[in-house]
């Protein structure tokens, strides 16, 4: 039996695709290994978002060459994808594929072991591609399951590689998810993840929507819950926010992207709303979901962004609410609109401005953890990391810990109330509703 080792870097959507690739090998009997140096094959599914991610993919590819000289390496994603000609100049790489193939993988992997030839498969996406056809119903992490139904962006910001790197928006058929996640619900997974690149978009060719997924998950029995991973604050209309409500099953955690708290530099970014219409899209859901919670992406240090910019970025932080904000630099990515842009900010004013964001963020993650302070909510546990603790995530997203009475009981894959007692940095301890042990 062949091994094969996985490297993943990036977002959600491509740890999705690893775990979908894992299950084609393991369909050609080829066995998925926690070590590099026992495979006889690696796979390295990329990142293009930032040029760091771009060099971290190198330095690994480097790295599994080296201590695997005899190995086959394929070199999958993004990266190959939107730059062809840069992956293809890294002769680590026995096979060089993007994001159009990878349903053919193991196949590529085991002619490469036979012939010795070097293969380069990527192709260009054009208006009218299909959904890549994978799919996956067992996961590492048996309490939740991330499914991508969406892929693609129409929008095309400033500073952003992912139409290059992804195509046009494309959504999987509704009868493929349901069949999808029938198999996961028959695997003992509690709850969906669902996600795409530009998932608001979802549906748009099958004459569905978001909140058709939705049902098809919260439908199926054995799923719990469902939640949805990152949106763009578009599409979201008060008839699709009246339905979402309607499901019980779904968590109401929205993470709306932002980038930026000033109209300015959102016009720059070529974004498509304003900070006020953001801000009243969060309050029309709040009227749908009274107790949902709001985390959110900004960057420091977009070209031509301003003192006065940076200040509106960090107020808009404390007037919004969020829960939790993930604060990033502006990373200058070629090919792009933004890396042609007069005016690229210095890279010391984006650190500092960076970490100004990130204090906001910080009173605010605080602000809201305290909040939270004598809830009961319900709490789907997790793998046992800690001898001390149990630990899960509220229905908000929240990190929950509860004090672990018997060391050799475990509460993963359950779904139990809890007193929320006090936050932490990270999160929350409460104590059980009832006795569990």
């Amino acid at each position: 039996m062949y091994k094969v080792y996985f490297i993943t870097f990036g977002c959600k959507v491509n740890h999705y695709e690893t775990e979908c690739m894992k299950a084609l090998f393991r369909d050609k009997n080829w066995e998925i290994v926690q070590a590099l140096e026992e495979a006889d094959a690696v796979v390295i599914n990329s990142c293009t978002v930032t040029s760091s991610g771009d060099s971290r993919v190198v330095s690994a590819l480097k790295k599994a060459r080296k201590a695997l000289p005899e190995a086959v390496i394929a070199l999958t994603g993004c990266f190959p994808q939107a730059n062809p000609e840069a992956a293809t100049k890294l002769t680590e790489a026995d096979i060089i594929c993007g994001t159009k193939v990878r349903s053919r993988l193991p196949e590529l992997v085991e002619e490469q072991m036979c012939s010795r030839a070097r293969l380069v498969e990527v192709s260009p996406y054009v208006k009218g591609d299909a959904f890549e056809p994978l799919k996956c119903t067992r996961f590492e992490d048996n309490t939740r399951a991330f499914v991508k139904i969406q892929d693609g962006c129409d929008r095309f910001c400033s500073y952003c590689m992912i139409p290059f790197a992804r195509g046009r928006c494309r959504s999987k058929a509704p009868e493929l998810l349901r069949e999808e996640v029938c198999g996961i619900a028959e695997n003992g997974i509690k709850e969906i993840v669902l996600s795409g690149i530009n998932l608001a978009f979802y549906g748009q060719e099958w004459g569905v929507n978001l909140a058709d997924a939705v049902e098809i998950c919260a439908g199926i029995q054995g799923v719990q819950r469902v939640r949805l991973g990152s949106l763009e604050p578009e599409m979201m209309t008060d008839e699709l926010l009246r339905r979402l409500a309607a499901v019980p099953e779904l968590c109401p955690q929205f993470h709306l992207s932002l980038q930026s708290g000033s109209d300015a530099t959102l016009k720059a970014m070529n974004r498509h709303y304003t900070s006020s219409e953001y801000l009243e899209l969060m309050e029309r859901i709040r009227s749908f979901f009274p107790d949902c919670s709001f985390t959110t992406d900004i960057m420091a240090g977009f070209p031509q962004e301003s003192e006065e910019a940076h200040r509106e970025s960090v107020e808009f932080i404390s007037r919004a609410g969020f829960a939790k904000v993930h604060v990033f630099r502006y990373s200058r990515r070629k090919g792009t609109v933004a890396d042609r842009m007069p005016g690229q900010v210095p890279e010391g004013v984006k650190t500092l401005r960076w970490k100004e964001l990130t204090e906001a963020a910080d009173e605010m993650r605080e602000k809201y953890l305290r909040s939270l302070v004598g809830r009961e909510v319900k709490v789907l546990f997790e793998r046992e990391n800690s001898p001390e603790f149990h630990q899960g995530h509220a229905p908000d997203h929240t990190l929950i810990k509860i004090f672990r009475k018997n060391p050799e009981k475990s509460l993963r894959n359950q779904i139990i109330s809890v007193i929320i007692e006090e936050y932490t940095h990270d999160g929350c301890i409460g104590r059980p509703v009832g006795d569990i042990d």
